[in-house]
């Protein structure tokens, strides 16, 4: 079973989250055909123009391609790739970021802790 959807956010940008996801773990990869809209919406609870708008958003952001009696497939081009790759860095730095402030850290204790996490985790 599929996780929820956050009401706070629209459904099809969680949604294109969700494919961007699959694409940047490269369980979907470059030149990989997404399943149709029909299997989508049944696999996620959702209706069918809800992820054919997904899927033009994605289309728009050029990540993927729209083949007329194909089907829709992850874009080949790797700077496409690439830059969705960082934004979705640079997303989850600022959120990370603005919750660590939230809560008083400083930019110091937000490095160190990384740094800490991250030593830890090469020992383990």
């Amino acid at each position: 079973m599929t996780q929820p959807f956050d009401t706070s956010k629209p459904i099809y940008r969680q949604l294109a989250d969700r494919l961007y996801w699959k694409i940047l773990r490269n369980e979907l990869s470059a030149g990989d055909k997404l399943p149709s809209v029909r299997d989508t919406a049944v696999e996620f609870g959702l209706n069918p123009n809800t992820v054919s708008r997904t899927y033009s958003e994605m289309e728009r952001d050029g990540v993927v391609e729209t083949k007329r009696g194909q089907g829709t497939f992850v874009t080949q081009s790797e700077e496409a790739l690439t830059e969705l790759r960082e934004r979705l860095k640079d997303t989850h730095i600022r959120q990370f970021v603005k919750e660590m402030e939230a809560m008083g850290f400083e930019a110091e204790d937000m490095i160190n802790g990384i740094q800490k996490y991250i030593a830890e985790e090469r020992d383990s």
